[in-house]
């Protein structure tokens, strides 16, 4: 079975966009490669988000602001806080392949090294394996560091606050 991928949408390249994994036609051809199957930006966004926050060591996904932003979204009923999974990954999807970058925040502790080689793995497994594009390459940027002490500052009340 041979299916061919070719672009259906826009993008910030004139390739990119929506992906569509194209199959043979005819009474001939085996039924699971009659018709088309496309596959938008935001779901190779939304596998690779999933597959980056299952490696141990990755405390959060995006950049300082988008996750305040994301953080403030998250509080206000009806603003649509599910952008969560995707934040801090941006994709781009051509014909037959696909290019990841992410932000990420680490745990104190941890190598980033061997934890950026497991999001490597752990991304183009995912990707490749749901989507059938291949994965050319996955950028990580360490925004920050995630210290133990950071979650207890944030969940104390404040004290002189009047309610």
């Amino acid at each position: 079975m041979t299916d061919n991928i070719t672009s259906v949408g826009g993008g910030s390249r004139p390739e990119a966009g929506v992906s569509a994994l194209k199959g043979r036609t005819g009474a001939g051809a085996p039924a699971e490669t009659r018709g088309r199957t496309t596959i938008a930006d935001g779901v190779v966004a939304k596998i690779a988000g999933m597959a980056a926050r299952e490696v141990p060591g990755i405390h959060s996904l995006g950049a300082g602001m988008a996750r305040a932003f994301g953080a403030m979204r998250e509080r206000v009923p009806g603003a649509g806080g599910g952008g969560a999974v995707t934040r801090g990954v941006k994709v781009e999807v051509g014909e037959r392949q696909a290019a990841v970058d992410l932000d990420v925040v680490v745990e104190y502790g941890v190598s980033i090294v061997d934890v950026a080689g497991g999001v490597r793995t752990n991304v183009i497994s995912a990707v490749e394996r749901m989507t059938g594009l291949e994965v050319v390459e996955v950028n990580i940027a360490v925004d920050d560091v995630h210290l133990p002490d950071d979650e207890e500052q944030q969940t104390e009340p404040d004290e002189g606050r009047v309610r």
